[in-house]
C-alpha cells in the first residue's frame, strides 16, 4: 500500500468519478480503476460501488477514505514541519550569556529573532564567561555571548565572532570626589576601593584590568553589573563597567570616563564549530543583519558551514 493510492480513493471519494478522479488526479481513467481494484483486491472489500452515473463509496470505502486524509493530512503536515525546521523556522535554540548583555545587545538582537522565527523555542541562561565556554564545550548550550572568545580545554573546537565593543568606566556614589571630574585616571583608580568581576568568572576581562588591579588591594568582587553598580550606591568603592552599561545608572551613582581609555575584550558570540543546526544558522542569520560591523565575518562563516553540509550530504 502507498501514499499515492490513498490520494486515488480519496480522489474518487470526492468525485464520484473515475474519469473526473483521473483528469483531477492527471492520469488516465484505466489506469486509475486498475489501481483503485488493485487495492480492492489486497483489502479483500470493495471500496467503491460502480453505477452508469458514476460511483458510490461503500461503508468501507467512507471509512477508508476518511481515515486515507488524516494520514494524507499528517504526511503534508510532516513535511511542512520538516521544511520549517530545515529553514530554522522552528526547533530549541539553548542561549548561555553574560549579564552585560541584556543592557545593549540581546534585547533588540532577540526582538529581532522572536519577530522573525517564532516557531523557535529559546532557552535562555546567564552565565558568566568561564561557565559560558564550559557550558558551550560540555554541549550543554548551543551559543555564548561572553566577554571575550572562551578559552580553556575544548575552545578549540570552537568558533567565536566579535559582535560588540566596549572601553572601561567607572562609576561611583554621586557624594564621591570622582563625580564631579569628566574622567579619572588609572593612577587614580587605584588609590579607591574598587568593585568588579571575579577573575575566575570573568578571565579576560581581568587581563584587561591587570595593569590596574594587580597594583590594588582593596578589590570586591561582584559577579553581575547591577550588583556593581548597586555596591558603588552604597559607596562601598568605585565600580568597574563596560561603556554600554552607561544607562543603568542610578540616582544615586554617576558614571565617569576613564583617561586614557581602556579597551575591554569585545562581546563574543561563540558556537561549536561543527554544530550545523537549523536554528543556530538562523540565528546567525538575524545577527549578521543586526550587528553590521560583524555581519560580512558571520556570512562568510555561514557559507562555509553550508559548502561543507553540503559537500557531506552528496558524499
Amino acid at each position: 500500500m502507498e501514499l499515492r493510492q490513498l490520494r486515488y480513493v480519496v480522489a474518487v471519494a470526492e468525485h464520484r468519478h473515475f474519469r473526473r478522479a483521473a483528469h483531477a488526479l492527471g492520469m488516465t481513467q484505466p489506469s486509475l480503476s486498475r489501481q483503485i481494484g488493485a487495492l480492492e483486491q489486497e483489502l479483500g472489500t470493495a471500496l467503491f460501488d460502480r453505477t452508469a452515473r458514476g460511483v458510490v463509496p461503500t461503508a468501507a470505502g467512507e471509512v477508508y477514505a476518511a481515515h486515507a486524509r488524516q494520514v494524507l493530512e499528517q504526511v503534508e503536515a510532516g513535511a511542512t514541519e520538516a521544511r520549517r525546521a530545515a529553514r530554522g523556522q522552528s526547533g530549541t535554540l539553548r542561549l548561555g550569556f553574560v549579564g552585560e548583555a541584556l543592557v545593549e545587545l540581546l534585547p533588540s538582537l532577540l526582538a529581532r529573532f522572536r519577530s522573525s522565527h517564532p516557531g523557535v523555542r529559546l532557552e535562555c541562561r546567564e552565565l558568566s564567561t568561564a561557565q559560558c565556554g564550559a557550558a558551550l564545550v560540555a554541549g550543554d548550550i548551543d551559543l555564548a555571548i561572553s566577554r571575550g572568545a572562551p578559552t580553556g580545554e575544548g575552545a578549540e573546537r570552537l568558533t567565536a565572532v566579535p559582535v560588540a565593543g566596549d572601553h572601561l568606566i567607572a562609576v561611583c556614589h554621586r557624594a564621591h570626589p570622582f563625580a564631579g571630574q569628566a574622567a579619572v585616571s588609572l593612577d587614580q583608580l587605584r588609590c579607591q576601593a574598587l568593585i568588579a568581576a571575579p577573575a575566575d568568572d570573568e578571565p579576560a576581562a581581568r587581563r584587561a584590568l591587570s595593569e590596574l588591579l594587580d597594583r590594588t588591594t582593596n578589590v570586591t568582587h561582584a559577579r553581575d553589573v547591577h550588583t556593581v553598580i548597586g555596591l558603588a550606591a552604597c559607596g562601598m568603592g568605585v565600580g568597574l563597567l563596560p561603556s554600554s552599561t552607561r544607562r543603568l545608572t542610578r540616582p544615586e551613582t554617576v558614571m565617569v570616563e576613564v583617561e586614557p581609555p581602556v579597551r575591554l575584550p569585545d562581546l563574543t558570540m561563540a558556537f561549536r564549530t561543527t554544530d550545523e543546526s537549523p536554528p543556530l544558522d538562523a540565528f546567525l542569520a538575524v545577527t549578521a543583519v543586526h550587528c553590521p560591523d560583524t555581519g560580512k565575518r558571520l556570512n562568510l562563516l555561514m557559507l562555509k558551514r553550508h559548502r561543507k553540509a553540503g559537500r557531506r550530504a552528496s558524499a
